[in-house]
């Protein structure tokens, strides 16, 4: 069967810095992976390359079996409609109200008419657990969760086949970052999509995952079924999903 997203041989380095040194990895239809490991490990830098923000250096990206990497910006556009994106910080514009945030991509490429995007709005607000009087507000109106939530539903917009989720917990009290992982499974199982999750929120990896894959220095050291995480045979990844600070991964690596 043809994976969703497969990477063959992907590297990338900024300068000296080598930050993807020749990943392998293939997500399959209606998969839940999550990529963990620490800061600069290079689990973002390979979201951005599926996506086209980066080029990598040489390798294969192949979505549902084409070819991604070195197309122009427009021979790309039908592949990028195929993705939702969660960004870290949430990303919402604050001279938008909430509704525009929601639907913005299908506004700008009107995909949609304004009253459409609205009604789209308030649908795609029910299924975070948003009322439709939180349409008409602005971001700097809305609690921290609450604006994670509306970043989801504008993730989950336009019905994605995939979705990425960049951190979805990062500066979320537990018992938020609970409700939102628990949206996360729900809406990506009502869309029937595949999602790819970069987090190292050890409980958001036990919520969300049906498989995880370990980055370490540009590599990929681990990839199993979530269930096996805690008996994976990795001293990288039993000191990582632990929090040990004793082990081989070194503070700031």
């Amino acid at each position: 069967m043809t994976a969703k997203i497969e990477l063959n041989g992907v590297y990338k380095a900024f300068g000296p810095k080598k930050v993807l040194e020749g990943i392998d990895l293939s997500v399959q239809k209606g998969e839940s992976l999550v990529v963990i490991g620490g800061s600069g490990s290079g689990k973002s830098v390979l979201i951005k390359s599926v996506l086209g923000i980066v080029t990598p250096d040489r390798g294969s990206i192949k979505v549902d079996g084409e070819e991604v990497t070195g197309l122009s910006f427009r021979q790309r556009q039908p592949i990028i409609r195929k993705f939702g994106m969660l960004f870290q910080g949430g990303a919402l514009f604050d001279s938008l109200p909430v509704w525009e945030n929601i639907t913005f991509a299908l506004l700008q490429n009107k995909l949609v008419t304004r009253t459409q995007a609205r009604e789209l709005a308030v649908e795609k607000l029910k299924s975070v657990g948003l009322g439709p009087d939180v349409a008409k507000l602005s971001p700097s109106e809305l609690s921290g969760g609450m604006q994670k939530r509306v970043a989801l539903a504008r993730a989950i917009a336009a019905n994605p086949e995939i979705i990425f989720f960049d951190e979805p917990t990062t500066g979320l009290d537990p018992i938020m970052a609970d409700v939102i992982n628990d949206l996360i499974v729900k809406c990506s199982k009502e869309l029937g999509a595949t999602t790819v999750t970069i987090t190292h929120d050890m409980s958001s990896v036990r919520k969300i995952a049906s498989r995880v894959a370990m980055i370490y220095k540009g590599k990929l050291i681990w990839q199993g079924d979530a269930k096996a995480i805690d008996n994976s045979g990795s001293p990288h990844v039993d000191q990582f999903v632990h929090g040990r600070a004793e082990g081989p991964i070194t503070a700031g690596v």
